[in-house]
């Protein structure tokens, strides 16, 4: 009896079961992961180092592309490791500090590209539906205040999860069947009375999730409005490539997040969960800078100028 409390009040690993998949298989799956890690790492440095040395891109839009780059570094660097850790070893450890660790700079991120995504999403509308009040709207203290809220809001956000999930027993099992330190998963490990967390688990996807996914699809309804009423084809065209690259990326994100933290418990599965999260862990972040960098002839034109420039030298 002594030892069963022991092990109910002190965690010391858990194991993520991750994909139950043959050697062939599994190597497979190790290098498209690497290969996705790598790209979203150099694409979303490229994106930031170029933003940071090239005064044209000194704009708000591009402030806050600077913003979703560093949070996909970090984003993807809290889970991708781990997991191609385990695809080559086999060892699916994990202490349960790190466990918390990873949570937290998992739900930071989220939380904080959630609303950074809303923050893009009324930088267009301005740009677009009231062009001539956008210096005076979009000025640098707000854009400031808007960085600091979703930084802020992620950070508060994260910090709530992971406390409430470090109070949690877990007597019956340790193993995560999942690929990260998912707190929904986490929780339904439990043997913790869960109630309260799963409420608060299903307000923060509205609040956080549904809610900002609300209001950038209001801001497109009213960018399309005004889209519609241009006369010129060619001033259409400009318009919308110039919002299209965030519309794509949003779609991916939410898309993704919101169906896998949505879905209704009991028809959930390990095997779709986790395939839903490499999608918005592994794809998602490798295909942001992909798109802003393909689609915006201003960051080309400035990867260009940055290349001669290298090259002259």
């Amino acid at each position: 009896m002594k030892e069963y409390l022991i092990n109910c009040t002190v965690q010391s690993e858990f194991h993520l079961l991750a994909f139950s998949i043959s050697a062939g298989l599994q190597l497979l799956l190790f290098t498209g992961i690497l290969v996705m890690y790598l790209l979203t790492l150099l694409g979303n440095l490229i994106i930031t180092g170029l933003i940071y040395l090239t005064p044209q891109l000194h704009t708000p839009m591009y402030y806050f592309l600077c913003n979703l780059s560093v949070q996909d570094i970090v984003y993807v660097s809290s889970v991708l490791p781990k997991f191609l850790s385990i695809l080559v070893t086999g060892d699916a450890r994990i202490t349960f500090p790190a466990c918390i660790t990873q949570m937290f700079f998992f739900l930071f991120c989220i939380g904080a590209e959630f609303l950074l995504l809303t923050s893009m999403a009324y930088d267009r509308y301005v740009a677009i539906c009231i062009p001539l009040h956008y210096a005076t709207i979009l000025t640098k203290n707000l854009c400031i205040s808007l960085f600091s809220v979703s930084w802020i809001v992620g950070f508060l956000t994260s910090i709530l999860y992971t406390v409430l999930v470090s109070t949690l027993s877990f007597c019956i099992s340790q193993n995560i069947p999942h690929i990260f330190c998912d707190p929904k998963t986490m929780a339904a490990l439990s043997s913790s009375d869960i109630t309260g967390m799963m409420m608060l688990i299903i307000g923060a996807s509205l609040c956080l999730g549904l809610t900002p996914f609300v209001l950038i699809l209001t801001s497109y309804t009213c960018i399309i409005g005004t889209i519609i009423k241009i006369r010129s084809s060619a001033g259409r065209l400009k318009a919308f490539s110039s919002c299209s690259s965030h519309l794509t990326v949003v779609l991916l994100l939410f898309g993704t997040s919101l169906i896998s933290s949505m879905i209704p418990e009991s028809q959930h599965s390990p095997k779709q969960d986790k395939l839903l999260s490499l999608l918005y862990t592994a794809v998602a972040p490798m295909l942001n800078p992909l798109v802003y960098t393909l689609r915006n002839k201003q960051v080309l034109r400035a990867m260009g100028n940055m290349l001669q420039r290298y090259i002259k030298k």
